[in-house]
């Protein structure tokens, strides 16, 4: 099976879109995502200084794009992606990326929510004197402790060794003289503390926009990095989009899950690397690949014909529920011939870690229960087939 991940915040490096620009077409389609955007991508992707593209209402943006740009390189068609594509997930901003690519909502629409996510964030990052901080080795829970108890927040588990730290700077000045035993503080060079509370004002902006767009189901699995569970329901897909400025990002957990789905290939879009260090980690036996420049697309291309899985992308006469996680499931008292409403709780599926309620992201018709009470279920596996209200949507 192969997987998609999408970079966030922080991979971006001068020049890294100028070799991109070269090839047939790709400078058109940048134009009209700048144009979109109201941002001069290409300017930012090819000449612009590191401090220019650090700018969070700059590099987020840049970074959405540029994803975007390396899948047309990767597919001819989106279609064609959604045939061989097992899985998608993206680290932070990735997510919008990852959520285009899956359709659930178009390139525009992305452009203009990732825009004003980099604005509002960046505005809310002016209200205190906020940051980050990477935390390499230590104990896990060690380091969680410690970083709790100087009132950070573990904004991003990222998984293999690696934990970052979000709050005030006097905060992470505190952290860093008294650090967790056999760990390293590294300060980021971000506008703030990013995926914490400092960033609350930018959810409701984003919030107020989200209303407005307009989204599909995901044509491919989206691993959540809000808890690493597999969402297809659009409307859900954008509300963890939302919500997850102001809350930490669990890429860890999203390792798990491509791991539970039955990974064996990943390729990290641009600008890539970050994600792919993290993998070859994390997910040893998986063969990852950091799509960089242009000269890395014969193997992934190769990537795509060895891992890829062909299935038919069409839409089904009926919606099926599926388990978000690994685990074991309770089913609810919804029978055969009922009604459910869009995102009612029909199942419930207990973890090692936690219990996730299961809500239907459709209203239809139940048709039939595809699990029995207490099955261990897998990330992805259909629990509930339903006839969708008033047919296909």
């Amino acid at each position: 099976m192969l997987a998609i991940t999408c970079p966030g915040q922080g991979s971006q490096t001068p020049g890294f879109l100028s070799p991109w620009l070269e090839l047939p077409g790709v400078a058109d389609r940048l134009h009209w995502l700048s144009t979109v955007a109201g941002i001069d991508l290409a300017a930012h992707g090819t000449t612009s200084d590191e401090e220019t593209i650090k700018d969070t209402a700059v590099a987020q943006p840049l970074i959405v794009a540029a994803g975007l740009l390396s899948l047309l390189t990767l597919f001819e068609h989106p279609a064609d992606g959604f045939r061989v594509v097992g899985a998608g997930a993206g680290h932070s901003v990735g997510e919008i990326t990852a959520a285009t690519a899956a359709g659930v909502i178009s390139a525009e629409q992305a452009m203009v929510l990732v825009r004003e996510r980099g604005r509002s964030m960046a505005q809310a990052a002016t209200v205190t004197a906020t940051g980050m901080s990477a935390v390499l080795g230590g104990d896990a829970q060690e380091v969680l402790a410690s970083i709790e108890s100087h009132g950070l927040t573990a904004a991003n588990v990222n998984g293999a060794g690696q934990v970052v730290a979000a709050g005030t700077l006097e905060q992470l000045a505190a952290f860093a003289e008294a650090p967790p035993a056999k760990a390293r503080v590294m300060p980021l060079k971000v506008a703030g503390a990013f995926h914490t509370e400092h960033m609350q004002p930018a959810v409701a902006d984003l919030a107020r926009l989200s209303r407005a767009v307009s989204t599909h189901d995901a044509r491919v699995p989206l691993v959540s990095n809000v808890d690493g569970s597999v969402v297809h329901s659009g409307p859900e897909v954008l509300r963890r989009i939302v919500n997850q400025v102001s809350n930490p990002v669990r890429w860890d957990l999203c390792m798990e899950t491509l791991k539970d789905l039955g990974v064996t290939g990943i390729i990290e879009i641009p600008p890539a690397g970050a994600l792919t260090g993290l993998a070859k980690r994390g997910l040893k036996g998986i063969e990852v690949l950091a799509l960089k420049t242009p000269d890395d697309l014969e193997a992934a291309h190769r990537m795509v014909r060895e891992h890829g899985s062909s299935r038919q992308a069409s839409q089904p006469t009926w919606r099926l529920v599926t388990s978000p996680v690994k685990g074991m499931v309770k089913v609810s008292a919804v029978q055969p011939g009922s009604e459910v409403a869009a995102g009612d709780v029909v199942a419930e599926v207990s973890s090692l870690r936690d219990s996730l309620e299961v809500r239907s992201g459709h209203a239809g018709t139940v048709v039939e229960w595809l699990v029995e009470d207490g099955d261990p279920v897998s990330p992805g596996q259909p629990l509930l087939r339903m006839h969708p209200q008033g047919g296909l949507a």
